[in-house]
Order: structure tokens, then C-alpha cells, then sequence
């Protein structure tokens, strides 16, 4: 599943603004499991309606949990819901009174327990818990869960920690027209009258209470079979009956079923959890969840337009991320949350590995490398980077942790472990550790342990540089070349951030790559350890110096690269010609990474994208080069340059588009960044013409997603009123085309579209989190500096409220908050009058940490910008 914390790490507890008003820290937890052993859990949940619930904001559920207890003692049950009705412990009743602060408390004694807790609980509007949803295309309803990290006590009372796994037997009363699933196979379904029936699902081997789920509305559903290891294993695909035409079920079974077929044959344990369904969810707040036997999945995956392979590729990697979970944290589960970053980092590991075995093809490597790896790159340069094992001292700083260290560059280290110990060795190691701890709970050590045995190599002081420390490396050539241009010295440099000085061992490969006809053509490749500031490299002593040299070749290891003078030559005006895209994927991240430490200039680095993009395979990197070139010519160029260089870019992007082959991929991507590129009249006529059917490219079809692409970028421009975004928002009577059409009013150049906004964003206590975030997505753009100045000093105020939990923001939960404080961040054209009053403002601000944490990665990316202004030239 997948946001965010800083280093060393024990973290303050702030009294204003706590992320989880209900917390649980490490130390309770563990008391907690040193004091009990859970067995087993009854679930009865009520959904039909029935009073005391209203059957549109409430529910009812009865868990009734046995448990024994090592010894006499004091603990508690979570529960975050209305009221409890009625509570017993061993037959004796609870005083329901009790109840405070999302917790029951308990007296035992030693010996076997039996607790049950029925509670009024409440859907949820925000993504967590129990989400009910009413689809605007049709009225029918949708319910999903989402517990990650301890939201299953918000729909029914629990011991809420990883390491009290137990069985689940749950039963669900809903209308008898539904569609209902959890964690374990539907046994029986019978009508109980009135229109509602209910549904009893077979006991679940022991799991966490986090990977529970229920899915229950009027779902569309397809289903097959898979010829598992175990025997023939049932499959199911949901998603809302208005996305049924869009559900492309042979495609998706195709990534499924190649996933089970890698990660079986690897892993070397059948998969053990009966059956396998897949939910497409709509307004859901993150990309999947591993949710044992019932996954739940993002709906934007289910394409209502043509998407590039990009597209597809993402949706893949999410669909085998959340697949390798069902080994590595659902079979076998972290004991707490300070190996969350390690159950993230191998699943995103694992699932480009199954990639690279399905296509038997480096191609996903390439992925990796202009995708995860520069996600890793700049949350490790951000002021609150931290170790990838973080000190998880309690849920909210659980909350903080899902970020880039946690899944991007923690899997980009298991990378280089990979290369440290041979891929045979580490897979090894994988076999072993799950056949160990099935069912189990384990800590980083356990693996270590594992792969340390498989490989013969020892992990203790890798684990020590590479998780235990923060900060990315740079890796740089020093040679020398003799009178005939050939190699007389050459070492390899490392150094590292003064903030996070450590110096690590690397294991990588240096790739010489010679211009000729044919291109740019690798003609020699070695491998080598390195360690410490310098280390010599005799194998290139006497070996011509070629026209590129590639450190960390074929992306091995996890550091920042520079180029030599003559090497950046070559990239700046031959990468087009590298025929390999893993190769280009390095060296499209070298380029990136000088352009944002103000080494290359902004429009030296758009003018390499405009050259390459066309000709470059992996559409991952043709997005993310695109994404990288629009930034360099806006937040990267000079102020006194911006017009001159958005207009460069506007141009270059429409001579890829007029380029693009009719009904390409890349015509399809070009016309997207076009439409975003957008900055004169001309521009802004062309787009409007295309809405309109009038002089569209040729093969260029425009779906429902285009369509609003140019909506929005129109609605930036001043060319749509709300009269024409009412007519479009009218045309696609759906949840995407109502969060689409809030997005682009958000855009619009007006006074009053910015205030109700705002309003929107910001004042209103209904709104869901994936609306909100469209909001405040669209909110601040280029050139509209005039009409967003009041915005700035409300933005402080606005973290002043969330901080302190006055007004709207006494009640919003966590997404919420941080699309605010991420997504409205102020971007005007002059960061260095921002930079001065933000800094004013923060030396008297009273901050949570969370949101204080928020707003200093976002000073950092204003801050990096303004050097970038001044920087290259």
C-alpha cells in the first residue's frame, strides 16, 4: 500500500494538531502482546439498516474475540465508533460507560478469555474504515475497508497491532441484492426477509487485524480460475456496474496470473489463502491494498479512455505490488510498524522483478530506474528524510513514514542487495525465511539472518549503512588519460551531503559506450565493489576513453551520478541514440538530477528532453522527462527569462505532437504535455478548437480523460466560463468527471472561481479526500500571480487552524490535511519574496510536527527551485 518522517529519530509528542488523535504507541503494543495470545475472532456486521443504525451514516458489529492471557492484568480493546452498545467479558457484562478514547477497557486473569463488543459504528466519507459511496452515475451503493494502519476499529472492536494475528469468522447482514465478500470464501448466503440476507464466509488462517477487509454494494464481478500450486484457485474481479464497459478483465488476469506463476516458483510457498478477488474501489485515498484474499485497488485503474503504456505498466505494478504481499506481510507479518519500510521495499521490489521474469526483458529495470528511483532521490534530499528502518515509536509516526524512503528507496537499496549477494543467493534466502516464519511475525533481523546463510556474505554492516543512516551518495569518474586518450589512472569518487555524511560500500557497474554509426554502443562493461571517498579501479587503466562513460550502468546501485565534461557532451546531444533503455534511464536521471542542483540549466535540460522524448520506448520515462522538462522551464528558468523559455517549451511540445505518429502512444502523451504546456493565445485557440472537434491531429481520439485534460488547461487559460464547465461536467455524470470538473473551476484565472475553491478546499466539512485533492491539485498555477496573492498569508493562517484543530479542521482526518498543506502551498513566480515571508511566519508559528514537516518539504522544493534560477546558466 502508500506517505512520509525525518531522521534519528525519536519523535517530540506535540499537544496541538495530533495526525491520530486516537494513538497507540510501540511500548502499549508490546505490553499488550507479552500480556495475550489471540485466537480467534467472531465478526457480525449489520448493514441492512436495522435500527439502531440508520443504514447511511451508521452500522452495528458484534466481534466477539477469544483470547488468553500469561498472567493477571490491566489492558484494553480498540474501538473507534458512536457508542458501544452492550460488552461482556466471560459472560459477565462490561458497563459500556467505560468506553473512552477509542478504548474498552479490561481486568483479566490468567487463563482462556472470551470478550464480545457490539458497537454503533460510522461509514466513512474520508477512505478510512468502512467507505460508503453512492455513485452519481446510477444511485447504487459501494462499501469498501480500509484498515492500514489501525483502522479496523473503526468498524469493529480489535486488539489493533500486527502481532496478535488470529482467526476470523465473519458474517455480514446487508440487502439481499448486494454483492458481498471478505477475507475467506463465502460458505453460505441465505435470505433472513425483508429484502436483506446473510452472508457467512469460511474461518481465515491467522492474520493481522489490518489485513481484513469487507467489500459488500451492487458490484459488478467477473470471475476465473487459476491452477495454483495448491490446487485450482477461484478469481474474481469487481469494480462499480457504471465501470463495467471499461473493465478490461483478460488484461488484468494476464498480469495476475503471471504473477502467481513468478512468485510461486520463487518464493516456493503455495499460496495459502483460498481464493484471490480484486476491488475496484472508487474514492480511494491510496493505489491498493493487500487486504488477504481480497485486495482493493484504486478505480482510476479501470481506464474510461485510451492511456498510454505507461499507464498500463503502473497498473501492473500495483496489481503484482499488492500480489507479493500475500507472502511478504500477509503470510509472514512485521512484529510492529518499524518494518513497515521493508514489507513496502520488497513488494515494489518484487513486483519489477516479476515484471523483468513475465517479459524476460530489463525493460522494467529501466521503469524502475526513471520512476521509483527518482521518486527515492527526492525524498531523500528533502530536509526530512530519515533512515529507511525508522523508529516507529507510534501511529502517528506510522502515518509519517509512508513516504519514498519507505517505498522508493527502500526497494532501490533491496536492489543493490540483490546485486551484493547474487540474485540465486537473495531468492534463496526469500524460500527459506518464509518456509521459517509462515503464519509468523519477524523483524528485519530474521531476513538478514536468512540471506546472510544463503549468500555466505555479511549483512551486519550493510544493514548499518544502508538502512540505519539517510541520504544518497554521488558517485563520480576521476581519471586521468595518457598521450593517446587512453585511461593512465581512474578511480571512482563517492561523497555525500553534510547533513548525512556516511560513505557506503556499493557494488556497481561502469559501462564505456562508443559513438558510431550504429549509435551509442556499449563496447566494454565492469563490475566492481567500491567503498570509502576513493576507490581505484585498475581494470580501466589502459582502455581508451569512449565517448560516454556510465557510472552505475545497468542501475545497480542507489547513488547519484556525474557525468564527466565529455560524457555530459555526449548525453546533451547523442542520448537519442542509445539504443537500450536501461542505459538511457541513467543517464535521463544524471541530466534530472544536475538540472535540480543547478548544474545544468533549465533550458539545456528541456532542450534535452525535446530531443530525446521522441524517440525514447519507455513511455514511463517519455512522462517523467516530460514532467521534468515543463518544470525546467517554468520554476527552473529566470524570471526575467520565464516568458521567453514557456514559450520555447510550448513550441517544442507541439513539434513532438505534430511529429508524433497518428494514434501513437507519444502522440498521446505529447498532446497531454501540450495541453499543459499551454501558455499564448494561439495555444489556448488550439485547444479549444479540439474540444469543439475542430482541427484535432489525426488519430488523436478524444476520449472522456483527454477531453478533461484540455478542460482543465482551457479553464487555466480564461477560454471556459462555468457555464461551459457546468456542460461538462453535465456530459460526464460520474465521481471522476464531478472531481475533473472541480479541478478545472479550481484553475479558472477569477477572483471568485479561487474563492469558492478555497471554500471548498479548505471550509467544507463534507467533501471527500480524492475531490479535495483535485482541488487543491488545480489551485495554484503559472501566471495567475495577481489573482492568488491573498493566498499566501490565508495559506499560514489556514496552517495555523489545521495545527491547532479549530474551525472545519477539528474533525477532518489525515488526507485531508495534508492535501491542504501539501497541494496549496503557495507558488508564485517570485520564491524569493515567498521564501521571506514564509520564513517570518515560521519562526512564530506554532506548528503540529506533521504539518510542520509538510511545509518544510515544501520550502525546500521553492527553495531548490530559486537556486536552480540563479544557479546554471
Amino acid at each position: 500500500m502508500a506517505d512520509r518522517r525525518r531522521g534519528g529519530l525519536s519523535v517530540a509528542r506535540d499537544k496541538i494538531g495530533r495526525m491520530f488523535p486516537d494513538n497507540l504507541t510501540r511500548a502499549e503494543a508490546a505490553a499488550r502482546s507479552a500480556l495475550i495470545q489471540t485466537e480467534s475472532y467472531r465478526l457480525e456486521i449489520d448493514l441492512s439498516g436495522r435500527a439502531p443504525a440508520d443504514g447511511t451514516t451508521t452500522f452495528t458489529s458484534r466481534s466477539t474475540i477469544r483470547f488468553s492471557a500469561h498472567a493477571d492484568g490491566q489492558l484494553h480493546v480498540d474501538l473507534i465508533a458512536d457508542r458501544v452498545l452492550a460488552a461482556a467479558l466471560d459472560g459477565e457484562p462490561l458497563d459500556p460507560a467505560s468506553f473512552a478514547d477509542s478504548r474498552l477497557p479490561l481486568t483479566v486473569g490468567a487463563g482462556e478469555h472470551e470478550l464480545t463488543v457490539e458497537a454503533l459504528c460510522r461509514y466513512s466519507r474520508s477512505g478510512e474504515g468502512l467507505h460508503r459511496f453512492v455513485d452519481p452515475a446510477d444511485g447504487r451503493v459501494y462499501l469498501y475497508t480500509q484498515f492500514e494502519p489501525a483502522e479496523a476499529r473503526r468498524v469493529f472492536a480489535c486488539f489493533e497491532q500486527p502481532d496478535l494475528k488470529a482467526r476470523f469468522t465473519t458474517s455480514v447482514v446487508a440487502p439481499e441484492q448486494w454483492l458481498v465478500i471478505s477475507n475467506g470464501v463465502e460458505t453460505e448466503r441465505e435470505p433472513i426477509g425483508d429484502g436483506v440476507a446473510r452472508w457467512n464466509f469460511a474461518e481465515t488462517l491467522p492474520v493481522s487485524t489490518y489485513l481484513n477487509a469487507l467489500v459488500a454494494g451492487e458490484y459488478h464481478a467477473v470471475s476465473t480460475t487459476y491452477a495454483a500450486a495448491a490446487g485450482e484457485l477461484e478469481m474474481a474481479l469487481l469494480c462499480r456496474a457504471s465501470l463495467a464497459d471499461h473493465l478490461d478483465a483478460d488484461r488484468i488476469w494476464a498480469t495476475t496470473t503471471g504473477g502467481f506463476d513468478v512468485f510461486e516458483r520463487h518464493f516456493g510457498y503455495p499460496y495459502p489463502f483460498g481464493k484471490y478477488d480484486q476491488v475496484f474501489v472508487p474514492e480511494y485515498n491510496s493505489g491498493a491494498m493487500e487486504n488477504i484474499g481480497c485486495v482493493v485497488i484504486r478505480d482510476e485503474y479501470v481506464f474510461r479512455g485510451r492511456v498510454t503504456a505507461a499507464s498500463y505498466r503502473t497498473r501492473a505494478d500495483t496489481i503484482l505490488h499488492e500480489l507479493s504481499h500475500m507472502w511478504f506481510g500477509d503470510l509472514v507479518t512485521m512484529r510492529w510498524w518499524d518494518d513497515l519500510w521493508l514489507k513496502e521495499s520488497f513488494a515494489t521490489w518484487s513486483s519489477n522483478f516479476a515484471s523483468s521474469e513475465i517479459e524476460d526483458s530489463d525493460a522494467t529495470w529501466a521503469t524502475f530506474c526513471n520512476a521509483v528511483k527518482t521518486w527515492a532521490y527526492r525524498q531523500d534530499q528533502l530536509p526530512s528524510t530519515h533512515p529507511i528502518a525508522a523508529d516507529m515509536v507510534d501511529l502517528e509516526a506510522v502515518e509519517l513514514n509512508f513516504d519514498g524512503i519507505t517505498y522508493a528507496k527502500g526497494a532501490s537499496v533491496l536492489r543493490q542487495l540483490v546485486a551484493f549477494v547474487g540474485r540465486d543467493a537473495f531468492l534463496a534466502g526469500v524460500r527459506d525465511y518464509f518456509a521459517t516464519h509462515a503464519f509468523g511475525n519477524t523483524t528485519l533481523a530474521d531476513l538478514l539472518t536468512a540471506l546472510q546463510a544463503a549468500s555466505g556474505r555479511d549483512l551486519s554492516g550493510w544493514s548499518a549503512q544502508w538502512l540505519e543512516t539517510a541520504g544518497v551518495n554521488t558517485i563520480a569518474a576521476d581519471f586521468e588519460l595518457d598521450d593517446e586518450g587512453r585511461f593512465a589512472s581512474f578511480d571512482l569518487v563517492q561523497t555525500a551531503a553534510e547533513a548525512w555524511p556516511t560513505l557506503r560500500d556499493h557494488r556497481l557497474a561502469v559501462g564505456l559506450y562508443r559513438l558510431g554509426a550504429d549509435g551509442l554502443i556499449r563496447t566494454d562493461r565492469i563490475e566492481t565493489d567500491i567503498s570509502g571517498g576513493r576507490t581505484q579501479v585498475p581494470t580501466l587503466v589502459g582502455r581508451e576513453a569512449p565517448d560516454l562513460l556510465l557510472v552505475n550502468d545497468d542501475d545497480l546501485t542507489y547513488a547519484k551520478v556525474r557525468l564527466d565534461p565529455r560524457s555530459l557532451r555526449t548525453v546533451l546531444d547523442h542520448l537519442d541514440r542509445l539504443p537500450d533503455a536501461l542505459p538511457r534511464a541513467v543517464c535521463w536521471g544524471a541530466a534530472w538530477d544536475l538540472c535540480r542542483d543547478a548544474e545544468l540549466s533549465g533550458a539545456d535540460y528541456a532542450a534535452l528532453v525535446l530531443r530525446g522524448a521522441a524517440v525514447e520506448t519507455d513511455l514511463t520515462a517519455v512522462n517523467t522527462v516530460l514532467g521534468g522538462g515543463w518544470k525546467a522551464a517554468t520554476a527552473f528558468s529566470p524570471l526575467d527569462r520565464r516568458a521567453e523559455q514557456q514559450q520555447s517549451w510550448q513550441d517544442g511540445v507541439r513539434a513532438l505532437l505534430a511529429g508524433a505518429a497518428p494514434g501513437s502512444d507519444h502522440q498521446l502523451a505529447f498532446a497531454r504535455a501540450f495541453a499543459a504546456a499551454a501558455t499564448d493565445d494561439g495555444a489556448a485557440d488550439e485547444l479549444a478548437s479540439w474540444l469543439e472537434g475542430r482541427d484535432v491531429p489525426e488519430g488523436l481520439v478524444i476520449d472522456s480523460e483527454l477531453r478533461w485534460a484540455l478542460v482543465r488547461n482551457a479553464a487555466r487559460l480564461g477560454r471556459l466560463d462555468e457555464a461551459a464547465l457546468a456542460a461538462e461536467e453535465e456530459r460526464d455524470k460520474t465521481v471522476a468527471g464531478a472531481e475533473y470538473a472541480a479541478a478545472a473551476r479550481a484553475a479558472q484565472p477569477t477572483a471568485e472561481a479561487k474563492d469558492a475553491a478555497w471554500r471548498a478546499a479548505v471550509d467544507q466539512n463534507l467533501i471527500t479526500a480524492t475531490t479535495q485533492r483535485a482541488i487543491c491539485q488545480a489551485f495554484w498555477q503559472r501566471d495567475q500571480d495577481e489573482v492568488l496573492a491573498p493566498y499566501v498569508e490565508r495559506y499560514f493562517a489556514m496552517a495555523d487552524d489545521i495545527s491547532a484543530g479549530r474551525g472545519a479542521w477539528a474533525d477532518k482526518g489525515t488526507q485531508l490535511r495534508t492535501n491542504a498543506l501539501a497541494n496549496l502551498f503557495p507558488s508564485p513566480a517570485d520564491l524569493s519574496d515567498l521564501l521571506t515571508r514564509l520564513d517570518a511566519w515560521l519562526a512564530g508559528a506554532e506548528l503540529a510536527e506533521y504539518a510542520r514537516r509538510i511545509i518544510a518539504e515544501r520550502r525546500d522544493d521553492a527553495a531548490r527551485s530559486l537556486r536552480c534560477q540563479s544557479g546554471a546558466s
